[in-house]
């Protein structure tokens, strides 16, 4: 029994003949303008550094088993003390690999010149106050040099990725399309980091993953629209090459949009549901994926117009266009 397709799909024209070439120079304007800015304000008024990069404190809150703690409340009671970046998780007991909802672990920052000891009684009060008698156990506070560790750590994963996709366009295409897949990719991440000073983010461990993520998905969709005008180039050896560009687009606009489309939606399911823990990393990757479309289309293809490419001419068309290390029948 054949399934029946998504009605909204059949909204979107088969066949589109935008011209998005013609506005490479504007988008490339803005995007150099955002590019900017997103620069600066990395450096001032600087990123919103969370508990892995901050430092700060953490706990494990339980009660006797059977008895629930309301993650709100425990979230609530070290908010009101004006703590910064607060994070709660359910656990399952010492011993058990049941989560029954009767301890959770409490993670929170220590303000800047407070005293760690007082700043941690002062929450075990507020939680006590708040979710009734608890016991507290596996108290332990994050050092600022372990904090500084795990952020260059991540800088360098999100460097190294960056290095890994244009070794891996490099290696599958011409030069020029892995120059142009890593402006790309350098686009979508600093336009990305943009976002979360603007917002105010927090920057965590959880947003270097949205980050990571978000490099994995420009690069899949920059992936698709590459290998469409390859094919292209060697089927249309007199074409034009902006118009081989935006046929290449045009054709693949629709899986585009449907792919990118079905991801937002979940990630917005998961912006509303998923609580304030997933909520900045839902939001940076809506917004990477919709960077990550536009960048296909006004960074890494026009780079590919500007450099230019190998092509045969009209004495050539019996002969294979070289795009990579190997032709297509």
């Amino acid at each position: 029994m054949a399934m029946r397709g998504w009605p909204l799909i059949k909204l979107l024209p088969v066949k589109t003949n935008l011209h998005f070439v013609a506005f490479a120079k504007y988008a490339a304007g803005l995007s150099a303008v955002l590019v900017i800015a997103s620069l600066v304000g990395v450096f001032y008024p600087g990123l919103n550094m969370g508990i892995d990069f901050r430092g700060g404190a953490s706990m494990e809150v339980s009660k006797p088993a059977g008895q629930v703690i309301n993650l709100e409340d425990l979230r609530g009671a070290a908010d009101e003390l004006g703590l910064g970046d607060v994070q709660v998780q359910g656990i399952a007991r010492l011993g058990s690999d049941v989560n029954d909802g009767s301890t959770a672990l409490l993670r929170f920052q220590i303000p800047d010149g407070q005293d760690q000891t007082q700043v941690v009684r002062q929450v075990e009060a507020a939680v006590t106050n708040a979710v009734g008698e608890v016991t507290y156990s596996g108290v332990a506070v994050v050092g600022s040099k372990v904090s500084g560790e795990l952020y260059r750590s991540g800088l360098m994963a999100l460097g190294l990725a960056v290095v890994l996709m244009f070794a891996y366009i490099w290696f599958r295409f011409e030069p020029q399309f892995g120059f142009g897949a890593v402006a790309g990719l350098l686009h979508d991440v600093i336009l990305t980091f943009g976002l979360i000073v603007l917002f105010r983010l927090e920057f965590s461990l959880n947003m270097v993953a949205a980050i990571l993520t978000v490099i994995g998905y420009s690069m899949n969709d920059t992936v698709v629209v590459f290998d469409r005008l390859r094919e292209n180039l060697r089927k249309y050896k007199t074409m034009p090459l902006r118009e081989v560009i935006d046929l290449s687009i045009n054709e693949t606009l629709s899986r585009t949009i449907i792919t990118g489309f079905t991801a937002v939606m979940v990630l917005a399911a998961l912006a509303v549901l998923g609580g304030p823990t997933l909520f900045g990393f839902s939001i940076a990757l809506m917004f990477g994926i919709v960077v990550g479309t536009y960048s296909s289309i006004y960074v890494g293809a026009p780079i590919i117009l500007l450099w230019g490419v190998k092509r045969g001419g009209p004495a050539d068309d019996a002969k294979p266009v070289k795009l990579g290390m190997a032709s297509r029948p």
